[in-house]
């Protein structure tokens, strides 16, 4: 069951709008417990605001829309990401640089796993949060398929680059979607499962 929306926002409340301690991070929280709770479309700024004790403006200081707290941690993601990439070995094979890479990046765990666990149900169900994935997806592919391309000597749009990073994002949702079905799972497990069917092996000798 869904925790109530404030219960661990870890947001210290300022009666006059201005909190004197909020984290974008804990808003995110808090919003995702009331999208999940009454739904996307139901809960306004004002709701999400009012549930943690803070401004409607406070809110706009972190994000620029209701669909942007589900992608608070992107950038912290995508950065911890390319370090990995940037100082894996030369002679590990390029693709499971990129699987290892990806699962760490994306992997929460303790704490953060009821809010991990809502971000997926989120991406992979809400039609406005889908709209807002595109721009997100598209900034991993093309990290990935630069990363693959620079590691097999081809060019970044080639085949086989482009057929990686596509297929790190699908294989990531259809990896959510089953760690979303069993929760007993383990997300990296499920990932890793999904990896191995769907991400394509093989020289990146192919032409665009």
């Amino acid at each position: 069951m869904v925790e109530d929306a404030g219960a661990s926002a870890n947001i210290e409340l300022d009666r006059g709008g201005r909190p004197a301690s909020t984290s974008a991070h804990a808003l995110a929280a808090a919003a995702q417990r009331l999208f999940l709770r009454n739904g996307f479309d139901q809960t306004t700024v004002e709701d999400i605001a009012a549930s943690v004790g803070v401004s409607r403006r406070t809110f706009f200081r972190y994000f620029a829309t209701k669909a942007d707290v589900v992608w608070v941690e992107s950038d912290t993601e995508m950065a911890h990401f390319c370090e990995l990439l940037a100082t894996a070995p030369r002679f590990a094979d390029p693709v499971d640089v990129v699987e290892d890479a990806f699962i760490a990046a994306v992997d929460h765990r303790g704490d953060e796993l009821e809010w991990a666990r809502g971000r997926a149900e989120l991406i992979l169900y809400a039609p406005a949060v889908q709209a807002h994935a595109n721009a997100v997806y598209r900034q991993w592919r093309v990290v990935i398929a630069d990363f693959i391309a620079e590691r097999t000597g081809v060019a970044a749009d080639s085949d086989h680059p482009r057929a990686v990073a596509y297929a790190v994002l699908a294989a990531s949702m259809a990896g959510h979607e089953r760690w979303l079905s069993d929760p007993g799972s383990d997300l990296a497990d499920c990932l890793r499962a999904m990896f191995a069917l769907v991400i394509p092996r093989g020289s990146g000798s192919t032409g665009g």
